[in-house]
């Protein structure tokens, strides 16, 4: 990996050295993921490579919006601050050393198939990929909260990541910040996160820690985290209040729970089979709740039940498979569609926004049999 600045970096206010753009797109597209042109790091993983458990941590989707800081592990520290008694600065080793846990966690872009909305909507225009499901382990984020002792009076905690740039309509460069009420905060699980898949978190993925929030988009799951921040009001950050948000009816709310899809991972679009059968097979997920059923369509045929194989992680994916019998020659359409415990049913069509969030479309290939 190419380091320019290489130096300690710890502070919240100096930039953090960043790894070399060009050589991370290289190696995505060695690892065998769909890279998107875009100034940052933005891949996405291939449908035949969503079906395991746990997705290599090499296919991993990966999404930034600013190069990627590359932070001296050994100078890092959290800073804890705000609306706190106990204000906090832990190294990496302080919180290896309090109590672990470690979560199957499905993250998903919140613009994960926008390029399947027409009108287009600006954006990097994903297709089914952006998305993944790792074991992650680290510190409670309720612990910390706990051991900073929160100000009766706080409200909101905001998470800061290392990396930072430009955006449309600020002037100068910002950090990628997002925000957490203190009740979703204590009570979703989070985690602060270093470690992926039994290993030390990736300069990509985070590295040396990021927040992982079970169920939620991963906007939420702050990378490079550098500090944690206390307030009584709202927060309003560009990623919180103008980006990462779904506006309807004059509304402006940030995207938040993960919505109700499914993606068929087998057999792969274009594939050809001899007349007769076919076995599909997918994962589904919901951030509501735990998948209820999945349904799949055969050449425009009526909608029959899948089985989910095995259980799933209470926050991971579900995964499921579909025998087609009887298939004709011919081009066929395959769809997929997931309902969660809640009665979310993945839709047909996702009602269009003008930011190209919550995309979760009724997953869709094409084979031919013959």
């Amino acid at each position: 990996m190419t380091i320019l600045n290489l130096g300690p970096v710890c502070s919240l206010d100096r930039p953090a050295p960043v790894a070399d753009t060009g050589l991370e797109r290289r190696i995505a597209a060695a690892d065998g993921l769909v890279v998107h042109e875009a100034e940052s790091l933005n891949c996405e993983t291939r449908p035949a490579d969503l079906g395991a458990e746990v997705t290599p941590t090499a296919r991993f989707f990966r999404r930034s919006h600013f190069p990627l800081p590359v932070l001296d592990s050994s100078a890092w520290r959290l800073a804890v601050g705000g609306l706190v008694h106990r204000p906090l600065s832990l190294s990496l080793a302080e919180l290896t050393a309090m109590p672990a846990q470690t979560m199957t966690v499905t993250l998903e872009c919140a613009g994960n198939g926008r390029a399947r909305f027409q009108p287009p909507t600006p954006g990097v225009q994903w297709g089914a990929g952006a998305v993944g499901t790792a074991e992650w382990t680290g510190a409670r984020l309720a612990d910390v909260l706990d051991r900073a002792r929160l100000d009766p009076d706080a409200r909101e905690v905001i998470f800061s990541g290392a990396d930072r740039g430009p955006v449309d309509g600020a002037a100068g460069q910002i950090r990628f910040e997002r925000s957490l009420t203190v009740r979703e905060a204590l009570e979703s699980g989070a985690l602060l996160a270093y470690a992926m898949n039994g290993r030390p978190l990736p300069v990509r993925h985070g590295h040396p820690l990021r927040l992982v929030v079970p169920g939620w988009y991963g906007v939420a799951s702050v990378k490079w985290l550098t500090g944690i921040r206390l307030t009584a009001e709202p927060f309003d950050g560009y990623f919180q209040a103008s980006h990462y948000v779904r506006e309807s009816a004059g509304a402006r709310e940030p995207v938040r729970l993960q919505k109700v899809r499914s993606v068929i991972t087998r057999p792969g679009h274009g594939q050809v089979f001899p007349v007769g059968t076919v076995i599909v097979r997918g994962v589904a997920w919901s951030g509501a709740a735990p998948v209820a059923r999945v349904e799949v369509s055969v050449a425009d045929g009526p909608w029959q039940k899948a089985r989910l194989v095995g259980a799933a992680a209470p926050h991971g994916w579900q995964q499921w498979e579909f025998l087609a019998t009887g298939v004709g020659p011919g081009e066929a359409r395959i769809r997929s569609r997931a309902e969660d415990l809640a009665g979310n049913v993945q839709p047909e069509r996702p009602e269009w926004n003008r930011l190209g969030y919550e995309a979760n479309f009724v997953h869709e290939i094409r084979v031919r049999l013959g």
